[in-house]
């Protein structure tokens, strides 16, 4: 009894050793990766990195049908999960909050290198030879102009029996997507597009539909995922969007500015749509809270086709309203404030970059 004592003694004594080891290896990886934000050599350390491990990355799991990061964050979150649930065990409490220790510690390393570092890379509007502000006349000029855009481009599209817009062949929209990546201006985007389709639907569509999530990029797979459930409208500049963060664009807005150029002169009628349409509904919110009244009587000036879009996506929105909306939006604000990034509903940025680009 004496020695098995001693031993439940030694071998508790070596899991609280190493629970200390692993929360002071994480503690120590936080001062290490800012230490290697504030480092313009590290960041393009990391950013030819990143070069090299998409391609390999897309390579692998491209030709998987389907989201292979959907399931490995289901297999991550049933360990998760587990994990607590045996916290509650006394017995077996410090084994796995040491287990939680060691997934985090891996989990944080490989998001760093993989993604997290990308977010403190040379802003896309340095790169730009105009940096003026933008400013409200600027954006009602531009508005004006994606709205006639957006009429004469709806009237080439497909839509269905309600005279909804619909995507015939998404696959030749990502082809396009491919191809334009590879059309980027050389001053804004010097990143190698690997033209490897590995655009995936998600496994969790049910559950974005009620995020408010239109699409994500998994930096483990290299997998640009969207909802599939979206109105066909959202879809093309979605996949666009998320592409950008293939190619290695990780702030939001810059990742829509790319998107932007990646859809807006395409030969692609569905994308350059979408791409039209999502630029002009970016342009009116960020009017809104200046001139109502001008959003108001752009609204009214929207084509019967374009209005029939609008009410389809504003009842897909209404119908899938709720908390989960609220949290997820919440908690995506906090995740871009502290990646260097506004909010979630904040458009100025693109904005900017967009005024800057058109020169209006």
């Amino acid at each position: 009894m004496i020695k098995s004592r001693k031993a439940v003694v030694t071998n508790t004594t070596k899991i609280i050793y190493k629970k200390r080891f692993w929360a002071g290896l994480l503690l120590a990886q936080f001062v290490l990766f800012y230490l290697f934000s504030r480092s313009s050599v590290m960041i393009s350390f990391f950013e030819h990195f990143f070069e090299i491990q998409k391609r390999f990355h897309q390579l692998i799991f491209s030709w998987i049908a389907f989201s292979f990061g959907d399931v490995l964050y289901i297999f991550m979150g049933i360990f998760l999960i587990y994990q607590i649930a045996r916290c509650f065990r006394e017995a077996r409490r410090k084994r796995a909050l040491l287990q939680i220790l060691i997934c985090l510690n891996i989990f944080y390393f490989l998001y760093q290198v993989f993604w997290g570092m990308l977010y403190f890379q040379t802003p896309i509007i340095k790169k730009l030879n105009s940096q003026e502000k933008p400013t409200i006349e600027k954006a009602k000029i531009l508005a004006l102009k994606y709205l006639q855009k957006c009429k004469e481009t709806r009237k080439l599209a497909h839509e269905d029996s309600n005279g909804i817009f619909i995507i015939k062949n998404l696959n030749a929209v990502q082809k396009e997507i491919l191809k334009r990546q590879t059309m980027l201006p050389e001053n804004i985007s010097d990143k190698t597009a690997s033209e490897i389709n590995s655009f995936k639907p998600s496994i969790f569509k049910n559950v974005m539909s009620f995020t408010g999530i239109l699409g994500y990029y998994n930096p483990f797979t290299a997998e640009a995922q969207f909802n599939s459930q979206l109105p066909n409208t959202l879809i093309p500049f979605t996949s666009a969007h998320e592409s950008s963060h293939q190619l290695g664009f990780a702030r939001e807005q810059e990742a829509n500015f790319v998107g932007y150029l990646i859809g807006i002169n395409s030969n692609n009628v569905e994308l350059r749509y979408s791409t039209e349409y999502f630029t002009l509904k970016s342009l009116l919110n960020y009017i809104l809270d200046k001139d109502p009244s001008f959003v108001k009587s752009v609204l009214k000036n929207y084509s019967p086709a374009m209005k029939r879009d609008r009410a389809y996506e504003k009842a897909f929105i209404i119908k899938h309203q709720g908390l989960l909306d609220d949290f997820f939006g919440f908690t995506n604000n906090l995740f871009l404030k502290s990646n260097q990034q506004e909010g979630s509903v904040t458009y100025s940025y693109f904005i900017n970059l967009l005024l800057n680009y058109e020169k209006v």
